[in-house]
């Protein structure tokens, strides 16, 4: 699937919704619950999460990877987990801010 920054997209296995904040040009193979993402409005039936894709999403969180520059916003949390392919996209941590001594 091509996407671009902006792109609204919504899982086929649970409620997880995610905004593309930062995609490679070319194809990507997003996935929730192992399943591929679908853009937001198209309403296919649920399906349950593949076993080892029901980690979940989390409301506000970022997540994405340095190497594949891949970053997500999820915007509503569900019992999926992000994947490109087979690759769990992981949950991206806060960096610290330097002390103001």
């Amino acid at each position: 699937m091509q996407l671009k920054p902006g792109t609204r997209l919504q899982s086929v296995t649970c409620d997880t919704q995610v905004v593309a904040v930062r995609v490679p040009a070319g194809d990507l193979d997003l996935r929730c619950g192992g399943l591929p993402m679908v853009p937001v409005g198209e309403a296919p039936d649920k399906v349950a999460p593949l076993a080892g894709f029901d980690a979940g999403t989390l409301m506000g969180k970022r997540y994405g990877s340095d190497e594949l520059g891949v970053e997500l916003l999820c915007s509503k949390p569900g019992a999926g987990s992000l994947s490109i392919g087979e690759t769990i996209v992981e949950l991206k941590e806060a960096k610290p801010l330097p002390s103001s001594d």
